[in-house]
């Protein structure tokens, strides 16, 4: 990095504290355009690839606080399932499940970003986005398709079970491996399951 950089990081961070001092929750987000510029805000652009740089707050892994545009639910629908769709066949899923856990995840809202940090239609965290080479987790495309991967994934993990599929995308696959390759006794997770199980049914007596 270089020193003039390193030095307006600093700043930024420092900033960043002093804002965090008179609000409960603050983040700062990076991106460096093909010239090198670098940009900051704490309300990133989606499709540019903004990054996490900085996140105060009790547990720095949250925010403390969800955002979700319901009120758009119907237009957001209609507006992503040609693309959903398109993802669901190139990842060899029904678009009924797709459907299902985007609606469950961020109720088709581009721009959902949860408690713990996940992010957009299919709620990625960052950790997961990184594993299926999602380099913008706010680009609805990269989203959508990181998440179908990880359903993928879990679909193979779990002989195709549907429930402990679903299950592993809220809970983790771990912790369903963990509880005996079961749904874990987590109360969210169990109504998740059934959310997302409900809404499938749904779509594909709808399809």
């Amino acid at each position: 990095m270089f020193p003039q950089r390193q030095s307006l990081l600093l700043k930024i961070v420092l900033l960043a504290v002093l804002l965090g001092g008179q609000s409960a929750y603050a983040a700062i987000y990076k991106y460096e355009d093909r010239q090198g510029n670098l940009y900051f805000t704490d309300r990133p652009m989606k499709g540019k690839g903004y990054r996490l740089l900085w996140r105060s707050g009790p547990d720095r892994k949250s925010t403390g606080r969800s955002r979700v545009n319901t009120a758009a639910f119907e237009k957001n629908r209609k507006k992503y399932t040609p693309l959903i769709e398109q993802i669901a066949r190139e990842s060899h899923l029904h678009p009924a499940l797709l459907h299902a856990v985007v609606r469950a995840e961020s109720s088709y809202d581009p721009n959902a970003l949860s408690k713990k940090g996940a992010m957009g239609l299919m709620q990625l965290m960052p950790a997961t986005a990184k594993r299926f080479g999602v380099s913008d987790t706010w680009n609805p495309k990269q989203n959508l398709s990181g998440g179908a991967r990880y359903l993928k994934v879990l679909l193979e993990l779990f002989d195709n079970d549907l429930e402990l599929a679903v299950a592993a995308y809220n809970a983790g696959e771990n912790a369903v491996i963990k509880y005996g390759y079961k749904i874990p006794p987590y109360p969210e997770t169990q109504q998740y399951v059934v959310k997302v199980l409900g809404w499938y049914e749904e779509y594909t007596s709808n399809s």
